[in-house]
């Protein structure tokens, strides 16, 4: 199977270069300058799973190659909208895009570019960054990805990306049930980053500091109440289990938006909570929802008037 990931940062360069690493078919389609930094240094990994360095393929936008088999986008998803003309040129007849994006509203957007027949739902958690040097860097255990068919079928080509996952340093699985998966993740991430980016905190002091806790309930609740609306198989207990899990991460986590911004770099805020707000149902309050998008949309328009 011929691959493509569309990014070589924090999350395609990892996995990505986790299956080259095991021998897969591995290109990257990246910025020029990223090019040359590859090519002068190779993929570089430093992860409490294992350090490598690769000697990695890649494309520039406009290069020429043969449609790829398995298409896999890991660029913000800001940035989608840039990227969809760079990769046409690499998805023929066959091609199955997976995207890795966070949030939800980028799936409808593919399925208009490319045909809803070859999009699958995905999704992954990782902790990573790219260092100043153009290294990733990984700082957690967790390095899974999710797929699934909407559809919840095993189809032939989910059984196809499970043996290029076979054997590879990182963890994934073939979901039954992408949809709830998804929407799972949206809700932890939008309330993480949320929470994180609002306070400019990692996890532990906001969950210490005075109404930490119930200011994070609140908002918790507001998003799982716009993911019920939506997500109609999400699971009855999504908060209990979203907010459980927020009580025993790290005290130093944080949010790969909060990461982000203290980088001064764009942030992902209108297609978590922008997205959030707009597929609420008109009749339900969400106070803290809007308190947030509208503090980071105002650390968006500074960034950008820069």
């Amino acid at each position: 199977m011929r691959v493509l990931f569309v990014g070589a940062g924090a999350v395609g360069g990892y996995f990505g270069g986790r299956l080259a690493e095991k021998g897969a078919d591995v290109t990257f389609l990246v910025r020029e300058r990223r090019q040359q930094q590859l090519e002068a240094n190779g993929l570089v990994i430093r992860s409490v799973k294992g350090d490598t360095r690769l000697s990695i393929q890649s494309l520039v936008a406009g290069d020429q190659a043969k449609p790829f088999d398995l298409v896999i986008l890991t660029t913000k998803a800001y940035h989608l909208n840039e990227v969809i003309p760079n990769i046409h040129p690499y998805v023929g007849e066959n091609t199955t895009i997976l995207p890795l994006l966070n949030g939800i509203a980028h799936f409808d957007i593919l399925k208009q570019n490319f045909g809803a027949d070859r999009v699958i739902g995905g999704l992954c958690f990782i902790e990573s960054t790219l260092n100043s040097l153009g290294e990733v860097e990984h700082y957690s255990s967790n390095h899974r990805i999710i797929y699934g068919e909407f559809d919840g079928q095993k189809s032939n080509r989910i059984g196809a990306i499970e043996e290029l996952f076979q054997g590879a340093n990182l963890d994934s699985i073939a979901s039954e049930n992408i949809n709830n998966d998804i929407w799972k993740k949206y809700i932890f991430i939008s309330a993480m980053a949320g929470m994180t980016c609002l306070t400019r905190s990692s996890i532990g002091p906001i969950l210490e500091s005075p109404n930490g806790i119930e200011n994070y309930e609140r908002l918790l609740h507001e998003i799982c109440a716009i993911g019920k609306s939506q997500e109609p198989t999400l699971d009855h207990d999504v908060w209990e289990k979203t907010m459980g899990r927020v009580r025993t991460l790290g005290g130093a986590m944080k949010s790969s938006m909060l990461r982000d911004m203290e980088k001064g770099s764009p942030i992902e805020t209108d297609h978590f909570h922008g997205t959030l707000l707009r597929l609420a149902p008109k009749d339900l309050d969400v106070p803290m929802l809007k308190t947030i998008y509208s503090t980071l949309s105002i650390y968006q328009s500074t960034q950008a008037a820069k």
